[in-house]
């Protein structure tokens, strides 16, 4: 018996990316993803376009974790031409996450992880450009349940309804909370032990409305590279970036740099990841959580970024459509929760409070 909700899942995937006749479209995913990608790749086939299957049991797109753990390190910084190739010439591209163990990849040594991501950086450099239409989603596993606290089936209802949403509807909602970053020349967050400026003075928002990551739900820009200025501290939720976990993160930012780094738990791979190349220790993102779907924290970033009454900032990458310019290998997305005695000021003006909007939008 085919399940609804992941047909429906499948198709707005490949309506996201609007997957023409004659495309390549590279659809990767874990093996526990099987009833997911089944029905992407018979999508991709009905819109008249080529499906390159891609399943594996865990790693990256260039390469098993077993190999990630063994290879030579120049293999690492210099991938296989054939996958390059792959991910340098396909029209498009799916990536479904269906892990059987979300912590896996904590075994991979940090230089090593450094020098993956670093490898693969010029390939996937279209995903960060826009010039690659791409879409990214998970689909429920236990491991993903066990993370959530959750039963499979009941995370199953969880994950279907913060990504089955009436999008048009979300992204009107969403664009009218963006409309008041447009002019802003300065953002300041407030909150327990923080106070941070940063400057988007000139840099486009961008709503993510169930078109790139799945679930949507957020919108965003890249801060001017050189203006982060003050404390922020990570004390509501967890980090996680590649199977380990941070917790308790305080960053100071001077002059757009990350000065001064501490954790209460992981501190030293922390620390490695801001060391990992020159754009580490800068910000590449500013994104705003806006889906009514998820409401609680789940050590999924995926999901968590996107909570309602949340902001996240991203150490590394920026985002060029976003007018982004700091080059990085990492790009790590952490959250910080709002709703209990946050707040957002626009120049000045408090938008958001509580992880409410107290402002009167436009209509």
């Amino acid at each position: 018996m085919r399940d609804h909700r992941i047909v429906q899942y499948a198709s707005n995937m490949v309506d996201a990316i609007d997957v023409q006749q004659g495309w390549q479209v590279l659809v990767a995913g874990n093996a526990l993803a099987r009833p997911l990608l089944e029905e992407i790749t018979t999508e991709v086939g009905r819109r008249g376009a080529y499906a390159l299957l891609r399943v594996g049991f865990g790693g990256s797109l260039t390469g098993p974790l077993g190999w990630a753990l063994e290879a030579p390190m120049e293999l690492l910084e210099n991938p296989s031409p054939i996958e390059l190739r792959v991910l340098t010439e396909v029209d498009a591209m799916i990536v479904v996450e269906a892990p059987e163990n979300t912590r896996n990849a904590a075994s991979l040594p940090q230089e090593r992880l450094a020098a993956l991501e670093a490898g693969v950086r010029p390939a996937i450099e279209r995903v960060y450009d826009g010039s690659l239409p791409w879409t990214a989603g998970q689909f429920p596993t236990p491991a993903l349940a066990q993370e959530a606290d959750m039963p499979t089936e009941e995370f199953a209802d969880f994950l279907y309804g913060a990504v089955l949403l009436d999008w048009d509807a979300e992204r009107e909602r969403m664009r009218r909370y963006a409309e008041l970053f447009d002019p802003a020349e300065e953002v300041r967050i407030v909150g327990a032990e923080t106070d941070l400026r940063l400057s988007i003075a000139g840099r486009p928002i961008v709503i993510d409305a169930g078109a790139r990551n799945m679930p949507g739900g957020e919108f965003f820009t890249s801060p001017v590279e050189d203006s982060a200025e003050g404390t922020i501290v990570f004390g509501e939720f967890p980090a996680v970036y590649a199977g380990r976990e941070c917790r308790g993160i305080r960053l100071r930012f001077e002059g757009g740099v990350v000065v001064d780094a501490s954790a209460e738990q992981n501190e030293e791979f922390l620390v490695s990841m801001l060391d990992s190349d020159e754009g580490a220790r800068r910000l590449g993102e500013l994104g705003i959580g806006c889906n009514p779907g998820i409401t609680r924290h789940m050590k999924n970033t995926l999901f968590d970024e996107k909570m309602d009454g949340t902001m996240h900032l991203a150490l590394g990458n920026g985002i060029p459509e976003c007018g982004g310019q700091n080059h990085s290998a990492i790009h790590w997305d952490i959250v910080k929760d709002l709703r209990n005695g946050g707040r957002i000021e626009l120049d000045g003006e408090v938008v958001q409070e509580n992880g409410a909007w107290n402002v009167p939008v436009p209509a």
